[in-house]
């Protein structure tokens, strides 16, 4: 439904007291009088609309595709405290080194091999798992694996491997 439906009566009085603002501004004024009162009424016009019409509702396809969110690191500082905690706490790869290391994957695969990770994830793990002693790097950064909150016992379980996390990035480097 328009949101200009029945509105006709005011747009009508708006544009006769334009007309009549803008005679008044001719008779006082000459062109220069008309000319002021177009370009205020130019401006009102632009203006108005902007700020009567409502608010379009947010389009639920771009909201159902939007990617998790990352987490920013604000520095080099935070990296070892992440790393550290992400090898000792599953919840804490889960949760915060996880989604980064998913999001730098994404970035390698569209950038340098035109692969999208969420649409073609099969694609994706043949790039990253070109060998086969790669494979058990897949489930770490499988993006269909990946809990949207860490159920509870996660924090008691060991995290990422070291050895592990230093050949996932070893691949995404190499991607």
């Amino acid at each position: 439904m328009s949101p200009w439906r029945g509105t006709r009566p005011e747009l009508v009085i708006a544009a006769l007291l334009t007309v009549v603002v803008a005679a008044a501004g001719y008779v006082m004024a000459s062109w220069a009088g008309l000319s002021a009162v177009v370009t205020v009424a130019a401006a009102i016009t632009l203006a108005v609309p902007r700020v009567v019409a409502p608010r379009l509702a947010p389009d639920p396809v771009r909201t159902a595709r939007k990617k998790p969110v990352t987490r920013t690191l604000n520095g080099y500082g935070q990296l070892p405290f992440l790393v550290q905690t992400a090898t000792s706490s599953l919840a804490s790869y889960n949760d915060e080194l996880r989604p980064v290391l998913e999001h730098l994957l994404a970035a390698r695969l569209a950038q340098r091999h035109g692969v999208h990770l969420y649409q073609n994830p099969a694609a994706a793990r043949a790039l990253l798992c070109r060998d086969p002693r790669d494979a058990d790097l897949w489930p770490w950064i499988d993006p269909a694996t990946r809990p949207e909150k860490s159920p509870r016992g996660h924090a008691e379980q060991p995290g990422i491997p070291r050895h592990t996390l230093a050949r996932l990035i070893d691949r995404l480097e190499i991607l």
